[in-house]
Order: structure tokens, then sequence, then C-alpha cells
């Protein structure tokens, strides 16, 4: 069913819609790009709390139509594509991504999706995180979607069964990891430290080591 907005938020998204057709000028057509935000308004979670639609709505269908560009080689990619999916897109999928990127530094570009996307981040996973010095409270569950997958070099996978779709030349990994959703504060530390020690092996397959040691 189709959100009803209110005509202030209509209007914050329409100007957002601007700035997507300013961006992609010569890439994508308006047509495209007014599908992919009537889209992302439909299927993203956290669109139900009406004051953060424009600015979630926003993020997410920028972040889909880079993908797409990717996808179809209309933008280089200058650093490998990592795709994290789990169940929920709310703690494993999350605690990956930011970790990732933290420990990358600028080496890898991350993205995260869930195969049943919940509407907020496990308060526990942002908790934990917070411990770390990586702020996570301000990311959001997302559906998983097609081109993010044809984007990525690689896609690992947390507990999502045959939710992903495989394409041929990308890497492949399942973690089994439990999911923190229904479990206490210690619990998310302990998945997240497992995750931690994961992150320091993918991203050695990633990036050659004189690259990293170059930085």
């Amino acid at each position: 069913m189709a959100l009803e907005l209110d005509p202030i938020t209509q209007a914050h998204l329409d100007r957002g819609v601007e700035g997507l057709v300013d961006e992609f000028r010569g890439i994508f057509s308006r047509e495209t790009i007014d599908r992919y935000v009537t889209e992302s308004i439909e299927t993203l979670p956290a669109a139900r709390f009406q004051d953060f639609v424009p600015v979630l709505v926003h993020r997410f269908s920028r972040q889909r139509l880079r993908a797409l560009a990717q996808a179809e080689g209309k933008i280089a990619k200058d650093v490998p594509e990592v795709l994290f999916v789990c169940v929920h897109n709310s703690g494993r999928s999350q605690m990956a991504a930011a970790l990732l990127h933290q420990r990358a530094a600028g080496l890898v570009h991350v993205r995260s999706a869930g195969s049943d996307p919940a509407e907020q981040i496990n308060p526990n996973v942002v908790t934990a995180m917070n411990e770390l010095g990586v702020d996570v409270s301000q990311e959001f569950p997302k559906p998983l979607t097609n081109e993010v997958v044809r984007a990525a070099d690689a896609v690992i996978t947390m507990g999502c069964g045959d939710a992903c779709p495989i394409y041929p030349g990308k890497l492949y990994e399942d973690w089994e990891l439990q999911d923190p959703e229904g479990q206490d504060l210690e619990t998310a530390r302990k998945i997240r430290d497992q995750i931690d020690e994961r992150i320091a092996g993918l991203l050695r397959k990633l990036v050659p080591a004189e690259t990293a040691g170059s930085r």
C-alpha cells in the first residue's frame, strides 16, 4: 500500500528527487529516478516513521541508483564493493558493515541489506558498537535489492538462506553467527567480536597487503 504523505513531507521529498536528478544527469532519466524513489517509499520499513521519510528515502534511493550505475558500468568502482546480508539488517550485517568501513579506511566500500528488514537498528547493537567508538545510530534497515548484489564484488551472508541471488565472478561467504535479535547486550558484544575477527580475514582477501601498507 502506498504511504500517504503530508504536503510538507512531500515537498521535502520532491526536493530530494531534484537533487538525484542533478546528480545522475546523463546516467538515469527522471522517470527511472522517480520509480526508484517510489519503490523506496513503499519498501523501506523505516519510511513508516513520517519524520524521517525524506532523509531515509533519499539515502536509500541514492544507494540503489549508484549500485545500479555500477552494475551497468555507468559509474566506475574505485575500490571493491562489499555487501553484507542478514535477515533483519538490524544487527549482524549492520555491525559487519560498520566494522569493515572503519577497519578498511577507504580501501573498500560497504553496503548492507536484509531479506526481511526490521524497522530500526537493534538498540543493543548500537550500544555494543558505541563501545568501540563506532556510531550506527543513524543507520537504518534496508531491504535486499537486486542491483546492490549485482554491484558487489563480495557478498557475505549471515543466516538469510537462499534470499540472495547468485551471480558469477563474485566472492561469496556465509558466516554462521547468532542473531542478536531478542538477546542481551553481552550476547551482542560477543557477536560483534566474532564479526570483527572475520572482518580482518575478509579485508586481507579483498585488499593486497602492499595496497593496505601504502595507506
